[in-house]
């Protein structure tokens, strides 16, 4: 049985800084101790922060193959825990593309959290670098040496149970389509002659009486405003213009989407508009219809731990995380059925912000700090071979 938690210990330097640099990493079964693998390579010439870098990749990829589920890091470099974890920004560009690669890794996993260790707690790790390191200075050329993980098998494929919630930070799962390797996809756009995207145009319904009032408002089936209604049109001009082409038109089924969706079906070439109930917005419970001032009042420890996590609900209500497996799978069907063209979906704020977060490969701090406004138009494109493009994000200037 694959082990569902594993411990990555990873380490990572060079000689000089840049100079001579490797990395080594241990896996082991976090219940146990057990060591289940050793990577070590030495990477030719390079930083300290790369060949750190490298070394975390290395475990994931390592945690990946073991088939485990959750994932905890840890590094005695605070630069990597720290710029993985979403804390720090990562401002030298030689290390942006492998953070890039770390992320993608990391949406294979249920949960992964980053944590720091003085480096006298990293001993066998920082063991495994150095001989890489020597072997860097005396050859030049780069000498990967594995231990085979174990044969094990997926807990996805045994039915094991789903994370809990709470604990120290953790990135949330983001699935990939189906048949693409999230470790080998490409990490920067890049022309791609062979391939058709699918495009997804993202709308977000138009204003309601709750909209204007700062109101949380989610499955309660509140309808336009007069506003959003002309909203909702100048909306459905843009996109026909954008996109004449449109195949198909997929909606939340609340009446502020589905009124939404039916005036852009209709500029597009009167084509009907599909319902899809996982495209519904975040179930705010005892929230529904509150200012955030009123939640603040009445809930303000659930609302900080709402805030901090996308794991936790609102009371009686739905976490991001439940929100971001269904968006997962509709835009999944959506790839599927509609290979190659464009599709517009019509939602609200909360899946549509988890579908660019995931598209961005963003922390979930995202989530908090993107403002979308009502009969908004984001546009992503998918490739085939796992490529994605966000093309823009929140496009308002056609709007009364």
């Amino acid at each position: 049985m694959a082990p569902r938690t594993v411990l990555v210990e990873a380490d990572g330097g060079s000689r000089g800084n840049p100079g001579p640099a490797g990395y080594g990493v241990v896996v082991r079964d976090q219940a146990t101790g057990e060591v289940l693998a050793e990577r070590s390579e030495s990477i030719g010439t390079a930083t300290n922060n790369v060949a750190e870098y490298q070394g975390m990749i290395a475990g994931l990829t390592a945690a990946a193959e073991l088939g485990a589920a959750e994932v905890e890091i840890r590094m005695d470099s605070k630069l990597v825990v720290e710029q993985m974890s979403g804390r720090w920004q990562i401002k030298h560009p030689g290390l942006r593309p492998l953070a890039a690669q770390a992320a993608q890794i990391v949406s294979r996993f249920d949960a992964v959290r980053f944590t720091w260790i003085p480096r006298d707690r990293n001993t066998h790790a920082d063991r495994l670098a150095n001989a890489a390191m020597d072997a860097a200075a005396m050859s030049g050329t780069a000498t990967p040496t594995v231990t085979p993980p174990r044969t094990v098998e997926s807990p996805r494929r045994l039915g094991g149970p789903e994370p809990a919630g709470g604990g120290a930070r953790q990135v949330a799962a983001r699935a990939e389509p189906p048949g693409t390797d999230p470790s080998s996809a490409p990490v920067s756009w890049e022309p791609r002659p062979s391939f058709t995207a699918t495009r997804l145009i993202l709308v977000r319904h138009g204003e309601t009486e709750y909209t204007e009032q700062g109101r949380y408002s989610g499955r309660g089936d509140i309808p336009l405003s007069a506003k959003g209604k002309a909203q909702v049109r100048a909306t459905a001009a843009r996109v026909a213009a954008l996109a004449p082409d449109t195949a198909a038109v997929v909606s939340s089924p609340l009446s502020r989407c589905t009124a939404t969706a039916e005036a852009i079906a209709a500029a597009v070439g009167d084509i009907p508009v599909r319902r899809d109930d996982e495209l519904i917005e975040c179930d705010f419970g005892a929230w529904e219809g509150r200012t955030f001032a009123e939640v603040r009042e009445g809930w303000a420890g659930e609302l900080d731990a709402w805030l901090a996590s996308p794991r936790i609900a609102p009371p009686d209500g739905e976490s991001f995380d439940e929100v971001a497996q269904r968006c997962t799978r509709v835009v999944e069907r959506l790839l599927a059925a509609y290979p190659g063209q464009t599709v517009v979906v019509v939602s609200h704020v909360s899946p549509i912000k988890l579908m660019l977060r995931d598209a961005l490969a963003a922390t979930d701090a995202f989530l908090h700090r993107l403002y979308l406004d009502a009969a908004g138009i984001s546009i992503l494109d998918r490739w085939p071979d796992g490529g994605i493009a966000v093309r823009s994000v929140n496009e308002t200037p056609y709007l009364p």
